[in-house]
């Protein structure tokens, strides 16, 4: 290991470089984030598509993927289901349970119109009767003119939507008024083609709901429109009523000139209710994703105002705790200057884990201190065993003894070394033992020369013994050689 220790160096540096490498990737690599759009919705459609592109050509960490749902309600499901992790949802049809406010993606107003006689909406003309009879029955004044919500009882209202989910928001307004949803007759009209339903079905009032902005909006006022004669607009007056029973309504007006013209429309500011269009994600998404995605989404704004104008439309939801949809904490991060950094996210777990390591660390010592109290005990009773071998050999009464307490000896200093060789024992413990060895050798020596002296004045002398056995030969290491010269 020491001769291939810069082959191990070089391998330890490439593993460090590939898993940096590999933590790098996966960090940089941009997040998807599925958006759940109705369909029929063409300017919420138009405007994601227009946002997912500005993302990819901007490289951004976030990118998004279009899913089309059949409506607002289905757009609310797929995110209850989780099948995706935004959607597009109206505030007055369904709120998803799982759902959390991202970015009011279009203020909706309801614009009630009374059509100007003459125009495409109202029917064609009538022409001048000719008999004095026709004409004095044609000069009355028409019973029952429409100058208020409580006047629409008896009428036909065109509602300009698919669905049948404007024509709901009507029937709030009615019922408001007491008016009974069978008398009136409600005219679907496609918001792709306003006029030319008009033309089809006139009819005697129409309800627009969008921005201020929207294109189906500006048909429906051009169908009313007779030359210099405009259409009327009805005020609601009880909207600050509707909004207090149905909290997804809010009481709001359209100023004054909103629709331009060479004369303002309407020529006063008009009393309505409005309600919003939201982006919203799922509960329990990331916080970090969620407030990069905000941040996207605000600052492309301006890139985009003028090839999409609806984004300039975007606002910040209600980030208040008593919002009537509460915005997704990682939002409201964002849109509050609140957004935690690195240590304020995770500093409980920095701290516990600190402590864990403390711990774990505390525990390692005690185990290695542990060890080596039990390896110095080890060692202490080898040294202890030399001490017994020194008594014995002192007291013993024949050579075979003293013979088998040297065996002893060689056998704990075979046993021993081995240790050294392993690194297992320390400088002073080995010095210790060198002591002891010394001791139990010197006795073990002194013992046979005072016995084999005892033996010869005793017995005359005869023929040499048989040569002993001699302990078998240790493996000579340098190591060995390095004590036994030092002995």
């Amino acid at each position: 290991m020491v001769r291939n220790a810069w082959l191990l160096g070089l391998g330890g540096v490439l593993l460090f470089a590939g898993l940096s490498a590999v933590a790098f990737y996966v960090a940089s690599r941009p997040s998807v984030l599925r958006i759940a759009i109705p369909h029929g919705d063409g300017e919420d459609m138009r405007l994601v598509q227009a946002l997912a592109q500005q993302f990819t050509r901007d490289r951004a960490s976030i990118r998004l993927r279009p899913v089309i749902a059949e409506g607002p309600i289905q757009s609310a499901a797929e995110l209850d289901a989780g099948r995706v992790d935004l959607a597009v949802v109206r505030a007055d049809i369904s709120l998803p349970r799982e759902g959390q406010a991202v970015a009011v993606l279009r203020h909706n107003l309801v614009a009630i119109m009374v059509p100007a006689p003459g125009s495409v909406a109202s029917g064609p003309a009538v022409t001048a009767p000719k008999s004095r009879r026709a004409r004095a029955a044609a000069a009355k004044p028409k019973p029952n003119p429409i100058a208020a919500i409580d006047d629409l009882a008896g009428k036909r209202i065109g509602v300009v939507g698919r669905g049948g989910f404007n024509a709901e928001v009507l029937g709030v307004i009615l019922r408001q008024q007491e008016i009974a949803a069978d008398k009136v007759t409600v005219v679907p009209l496609d918001p792709d083609n306003v006029a030319a339903a008009l033309r089809k079905t006139p009819v005697d009032a129409i309800v627009a709901i969008g921005p201020i902005t929207s294109r189906f909006i500006a048909d429906a006022i051009a169908a009313a429109t007779n030359g210099d004669k405009r259409p009327t607009f009805l005020p609601i007056a009880a909207s600050e009523a509707i909004a207090s029973r149905h909290p997804a309504y809010e009481s709001t007006e359209i100023k004054e000139g909103a629709f331009g013209g060479a004369k303002s429309l309407p020529g006063d500011a008009v009393e309505t209710i409005g309600f919003n269009h939201y982006i919203v994600a799922r509960r329990g998404i990331s916080d970090t994703r969620i407030a990069e995605f905000t941040r996207l989404l605000f600052s492309v704004r301006q890139g985009l105002a003028r090839d999409v104008p609806a984004v300039a439309q975007i606002e910040k939801p209600d980030t208040d705790k008593d919002a009537v949809l509460q915005a997704h904490p990682g939002a409201a991060a964002y849109l509050d200057d609140e957004q935690q950094t690195f240590f304020d996210r995770y500093s409980d777990l920095l701290y516990w884990g600190l402590m864990l390591m403390s711990f774990v660390g505390s525990a390692a010592a005690w185990l290695m201190s542990y060890a080596k109290a039990d390896d110095r005990v080890r060692r202490m009773r080898v040294i202890e065993q030399l001490l017994g071998i020194v008594q014995a050999a002192r007291s013993a009464k024949t050579t075979e003894e003293v013979d088998r307490l040297r065996r002893d000896v060689d056998a704990i200093l075979v046993r021993t070394l081995h240790q050294v060789e392993r690194n297992d024992i320390e400088q002073s413990a080995l010095m210790a033992f060198s002591l002891a060895l010394d001791q139990a050798q010197l006795a073990v020596n002194d013992r046979r020369a005072a016995l084999m002296g005892q033996t010869a004045e005793a017995v005359p002398p005869a023929a040499p013994p048989a040569p002993e056995p001699s302990p078998p030969e240790v493996a000579v290491t340098p190591l060995r050689l390095a004590i036994k010269a030092a002995e």
